[in-house]
């Protein structure tokens, strides 16, 4: 199986029967004037619940038909003969027998054409969500909707070539390749719009959806949340009905569902607002289904629905925006935006902030790639999940590289040049790149990871092309070896080799996409075995996923540390380093001792517990003094913070166990004035100096995070510790109750006149603040007004900025400096450790 064919597999799935519930008209909470909305005089339309959930009635008022433009449908072709689809057919082609006419021998393509323009009052059938149009069918898939991606590929291209302007692609694949990346291209290129299903397997969302500008739609149940089945990730778009009752082959109809029945609907409703706006791209097209889109859950976008459900009625009235993601001039109020697609955006001008927000499912690697005008760069401010902060300069059509963990990220946005007076739009393209395995290079056979001689369970990646990981497993003692590996996503198809050295080689690729491949070797032997995970050789290039890779080996084992049953024959440890064990009697004990030169917070981790027993592990110091308790079952992790000194580590368990080995290792950093984070930091002295004064704390893991950006909370309070403010003001924030920890602070600062609030009257306490809000700061703790004359003090600055006369009072009496080059970044976020800086030197 390891030159399968790559096959494109239809993504609608017969599931049943079921019909949508109507919803009512109350819109945006508002309950609007009833009205009778448009609808044809088709008889079947009944059963078509999902048009009221899109709005399409509503939607009819303004706009039914579009003959301007042609929608291609690339599928199993159409039946051209339908009724209820002849009408508004147009020549296509069969890419399957050039000999033959584009006629359904299978149903989906039919099922895909009335979802689309079904005519519409016509005392026929149904209605299709357009009742005139273009329909252009494309037979690109087999009878049984099977076909290669070279065909798909033909199918879009043909479909531009000849003029189509919406492209529906109710079908995909679960692996990236050249010829599509370069086919979607193509249409984003010549100005063609590409609607593509998700794919219904409840996994990864599948290619041609998945790439940066095609519109992936999903599927929603009548209770408007994502249908199970639909898959999702950080590439989907939008959803939209997952049921549907649609045309059918030999002129009948049918009830239909799956994705594939979800992505004609926005096709559709793409030529609608198409016919209402014929002078936009088609990126505008896709932006404007967006923006329309009818939040579900959350505000904004999310992996799970997109940035909502399909408005059919919204999409042909609401006027297209140039920004859609404003306000979001604040971190409080940054839009949630993929990791994975291409968005257009503006700039109002050179002092229009833009928030963003994103969630990285693994660690890895954000690219992010700007079009905009050629004489203009975006200053790009990127704050990581664990508040790594990152500043960098962006020009167009030049990728730039963030560094993320899993999680959170925040990123600022704005014009380099903040004196530009006129808007700027923007596309923005999000890429992302999984993370390198630890590991790594493993590349190749003879740079196998050696792998400890127990059983174990790890997790790899393929973060680039052609990766394959090699693991070398000493068996150490005759035993039964059986192992597995398994993917998080349906973009692996894995193959899995063992072979042990100078012996018979074991290839296994058993299963398909996103299945798990496995292998029993029921004796083995001492000696080194291999083994390789790959993905099967037409899937070549990085995946955003993870395999795990379980190891089984079952043979009594032997504790390498014994004998430590008592404190004095303790084994001793280096710190970071990994000691295996087990506990082969009830009364057994499992000594272990370390040194720590300094003081430092420690962490203690035992894993890899067998399953079924209970650990217990106990912390004693130097004179066997107890320090802590704790038990675990599958791991215990303990955190502690200790002085100098020797201490011992008293493991047991509630059973024996001999056939798996524990994981023990303890790590430590030593500590800088309770710190653990800022030795060898350039602002060390000046956060010693601050926190013996009790200005400024840390966090309770002991660190101080001196390069995270500060808040406008943070900043107040340290002011006001700094200047020891008293006196308070009488404030009102919406944002800010009296139970914020940083409350009374905020009054004092407010009082003194050294912070207010926003014209919305908030005051935003989480906003990281500026390098010049930083000066303004701790200007007005000083009563400088900034009224002095001169010379610009910095490069980046001119007369016209709003904070030049504070910087050059400032720079004049030796307060703050700028950089090397002469700039001074005042638009840049302040890190804590810039900030108790300049302080400290005020201080003085």
């Amino acid at each position: 199986m390891l030159l399968k064919q790559v096959i494109v597999k239809l993504l609608h799935c017969i599931i049943g029967v079921a019909l949508f519930t109507s919803f009512s008209g109350i819109i945006h909470g508002e309950e609007q004037a009833v009205t009778i909305a448009a609808s044809g005089d088709d008889p079947l339309a009944v059963k078509q619940s999902y048009l009221k959930q899109i709005h399409a009635e509503e939607a009819w008022d303004t706009v039914k038909e579009n003959n301007t433009i042609t929608i291609a449908i690339v599928d199993t072709g159409v039946d051209l003969k339908h009724p209820d689809l002849v009408s508004n057919l147009v020549p296509g082609v069969n890419l399957i027998n050039s000999k033959r006419t584009p006629q359904d021998d299978n149903g989906h393509g039919t099922n895909v054409a009335g979802v689309v323009a079904a005519a519409g009052n016509n005392d026929m059938g149904i209605t299709g969500i357009l009742w005139k149009a273009q329909i252009m069918p494309i037979k690109a898939l087999e009878s049984d909707g099977s076909g290669g991606e070279a065909k798909l590929a033909e199918g879009i291209r043909y479909a531009v070539d000849h003029g189509a302007k919406i492209v529906v692609l109710s079908l995909g694949l679960n692996k990236y390749s050249t010829l599509m990346s370069e086919t979607v291209k193509y249409a984003e290129e010549h100005d063609v719009l590409l609607v593509a299903a998700t794919g219904n397997e409840g996994n990864s969302v599948k290619y041609p959806a998945a790439y940066a500008t095609v519109l992936a739609v999903g599927g929603m149940t009548a209770d408007r949340v994502a249908d199970a089945r639909s898959n999702k990730g950080m590439e989907i778009d939008l959803v939209a009905p997952w049921d549907v009752f649609t045309t059918a082959l030999g002129g009948s109809y049918e009830y239909k569902d799956g994705t594939s029945m979800a992505a004609p609907q926005a096709a559709a409703v793409a030529a609608l607002a198409w016919s209402r706006h014929p002078e936009l791209k088609a990126y505008q097209i896709r932006q404007l289904l967006r923006q329309t889109a009818d939040n579900l859950g959350s505000p904004g976008w999310n992996a799970s629905t997109g940035y909502g459900l399909l408005r059919a009625d919204r999409a042909v009235s609401e006027a297209p925006l140039l920004d859609m993601y404003e306000p979001n001039n604040r971190k409080d109020q940054a839009k949630s935006i993929s990791i994975s697609k291409m968005l257009t955006a503006s700039f109002s001008d050179g002092s229009d902030p833009d928030w963003f927000y994103f969630d990285a499912p693994y660690d890895g690697t954000v690219q992010l790639t700007f079009d905009l005008a050629a004489d203009q760069q975006v200053a790009v401010q990127h704050t990581d999940v664990t508040g790594a902060f990152t500043s960098v300069t962006a020009v167009p059509g030049t990728p730039i590289d963030l560094k993320v963990n899993k999680g959170r990220s925040y990123v600022l946005l704005q014009l380099a040049n903040r004196n530009w007076k006129q808007e700027v739009p923007y596309k923005l393209t999000t890429a992302f790149q999984i993370y390198r395995d630890q590991f790594e290079d493993n590349d190749r056979q003879f740079k196998a990871y050696v792998l400890p001689s127990k059983s174990q369970s790890l997790t790899g990646t393929f973060h680039q092309n052609e990766d394959q990981d090699w693991f070398e497993f000493p068996v150490e003692q005759s035993g039964s070896l059986s192992i597995e590996v398994s993917a998080d996503t349906a973009r692996m198809d894995l193959v899995l080799f063992v072979q042990k050295q100078g012996e018979k080689a074991y290839t296994v690729d058993e299963n398909e996409d996103g299945g798990s491949e496995s292998l029993i070797l029921p004796q083995v032997f001492p000696g080194n075995y291999y083994i390789r995970v790959t993905n099967v050789k037409d899937y070549a290039f990085p995946i955003a996923g993870e395999y795990t890779l379980k190891i089984n080996y079952d043979v009594k084992q032997m504790d390498p540390n014994e004998p430590n049953n008592r404190s004095y024959q303790a084994t001793t440890v280096s710190l970071g380093t990994a000691y295996y064990g087990l506990i082969d009697k009830v009364d057994d004990l499992d000594w272990f001792q370390f040194k720590l030169d300094e003081e430092s917070t420690t962490q203690i981790e035992l894993t890899d517990i067998p399953d079924g027993s209970t650990m217990f592990l106990s912390l004693f110091d130097g004179a066997l003094k107890p320090v802590y308790n704790t038990d675990g079952t599958l791991e215990i992790r303990a955190a502690q913070r200790l002085s100098a000194g020797t201490y011992y580590v008293k493991l047991s368990a509630n059973q024996p166990f001999d056939r798996s080995l524990y994981q023990f290792i303890v790590n430590a950093k030593p500590l800088t004035g309770g710190f653990s984070d800022i030795r060898g930091h350039w602002a060390q002295d000046a956060i010693l100096s601050m926190s013996a004064k009790q200005i400024v704390n840390g966090y309770d893991n002991y660190t101080f995070r001196p390069d995270q950006t500060i808040t406008r909370a943070e900043a107040t309070a340290i002011l006001g510790r700094a200047f020891q403010l008293t006196q308070s003001k009488t404030i009102a924030y919406t944002d800010l109750t009296t139970k914020h920890w940083a409350y009374d602070w905020i009054a004092r600062a407010a009082g003194r006149g050294i912070i207010d609030g926003y014209p919305d009257r908030s005051f935003a306490p989480d906003q990281p603040i500026s390098r010049m809000e930083m000066t303004s700061m701790m200007a007005r703790s000083m009563n400088i007004t900034g009224n002095q004359r001169g010379a610009v003090p910095f490069t980046d600055v001119d007369d016209q900025y709003w904070g030049v006369g504070i910087l050059r009072q400032m720079k004049a009496g030796g307060w703050i400096g700028g950089y090397a080059n002469g700039s001074f970044r005042p638009d840049q976020q302040a890190t804590r450790a810039e900030f108790i800086t300049m302080l400290t030197q005020i201080l003085r």
